[in-house]
């Protein structure tokens, strides 16, 4: 057991060796950097290619003489990582290669509401095998899935609540475990968590709020490069903050809650639902700046709240919210410098999501590349 762990140990120290350098090292490159032995290095490497998690290319740049080595890196057509989210108006999904690229992707727009959880849940299982399907033809092989959901979750992949999906104490694990993805491992989470992971691991800030705007709105709380669950692993529920005591009636049964004055159905009031009322409010200057910046000030006294309590620097605008930023970005910088108590001294940056609205997908997908990355022996010795 003992020999055991140290050769995972050490798979996965040159697997990061590899994934971490910026030009392809040689295997004696990474013994350089890891400390051990040559033979070792070139021993495992040689179960990693095996694996299919590296491969090798022409020889790596060398300044001094000799012959120059073969370097390394990730294998494009390796083990992959399948993303699916469910929101309230769409689900999608992707393909993620082991260099964290998206090689496949899909998108299904349509109210999910209507639908009870098992037929949301058996169409986005149906998604993700056409995904599965195409990312085979093309030579590569899914070797996990995550969702994305927009909840409360428990670890073992139970939704205790949706509220703008209108769910319940619906088992997602269970269900998608009889369906077409039910032979492969599957994590369920908050769909704000995985898009701030996507974000970090995008080059994000160490510390920062990702806020996830849709009909919902949610956020992903990144500290120090770690990802905040809260004492449950429930945090991040910001479309819920009371921002006025006495507004209307919100979907989780409150009062004056954040999503009634920034969530997509309250920014297209009268105007058409989904992606078509989204372009005109983009499209036309004079609507946005009448309608956005009201909904800036909203999300920045919540946000406030949230910035006290964490200190953290910089506010991530996605979902809906990033193509909106231009005109929802003052209007929140503006309340964040009248509330937080630092900001004298530490202004706030807000910006828009470098991913877009896949964040989510992709952090889904992103989520099982760097478990594989994190545990290469248990690939290796498939």
């Amino acid at each position: 057991m003992r020999q055991a762990s140290v050769r995972a140990h050490n798979l996965a120290l040159v697997l990061r060796q590899v994934a971490a350098a910026d030009r392809p090292p040689s295997r004696a490159d990474v013994a350089a950097s890891t400390g051990l032995t040559r033979a070792t290095v070139s021993a495992l490497v040689d179960d990693l290619v095996g694996g299919g998690l590296l491969a090798e290319v022409g020889p790596a740049p060398r300044s001094g003489a000799g012959r120059p080595a073969t370097g390394l890196v990730l294998h494009g057509y390796g083990p992959a990582g399948l993303g699916l989210e469910i929101n309230v108006d769409y689900l999608a999904g992707c393909v993620v290669d082991l260099t964290g690229t998206v090689r496949h992707r899909a998108v299904l727009h349509g109210d999910q509401r209507p639908l009870a959880p098992d037929a949301v849940l058996a169409a986005v299982a149906d998604l993700g095998a056409r995904l599965r399907a195409e990312a085979r033809a093309a030579g590569r092989t899914v070797a996990g899935a995550a969702l994305a959901v927009p909840g409360l979750v428990s670890g073992t992949g139970l939704v205790h609540r949706a509220p703008n999906l209108a769910w319940h104490e619906v088992d997602a694990a269970g269900v998608l475990a009889t369906g077409p993805l039910g032979d492969l491992p599957l994590t369920i989470d908050n769909e704000a968590n995985l898009a701030a992971l996507a974000e970090l691991h995008a080059g994000g800030p160490d510390s920062f709020v990702y806020v996830s705007g849709e009909i919902g709105i949610g956020a992903g709380i990144v500290l120090h490069r770690d990802l905040f669950r809260g004492a449950r692993g429930w945090s991040g529920e910001l479309g819920h903050v009371c921002v006025r005591p006495d507004g209307p009636l919100c979907r989780c049964g409150a009062l004056g809650c954040l999503e009634q004055y920034a969530g997509q159905e309250a920014l297209l009031r009268d105007l058409p639902p989904g992606e078509a009322g989204l372009a005109r409010l983009r499209d036309d200057a004079a609507l946005a700046e009448g309608r956005l910046p009201a909904a800036g000030r909203s999300l920045g006294v919540a946000l406030a709240g949230v910035v006290n309590m964490l200190d953290v620097g910089t506010v991530v605008l996605g979902g809906i919210f990033g193509p909106l930023t231009p005109w929802l970005a003052p209007a929140v910088e503006a309340e964040l410098a009248r509330r937080v108590l630092t900001a004298a001294w530490a202004p706030m940056t807000v910006r828009a999501s470098a991913l877009g609205p896949a964040a989510a997908a992709v952090g889904a997908a992103g989520a099982v590349v760097r478990d594989i990355l994190a545990e290469p022996a248990e690939w290796v010795l498939r």
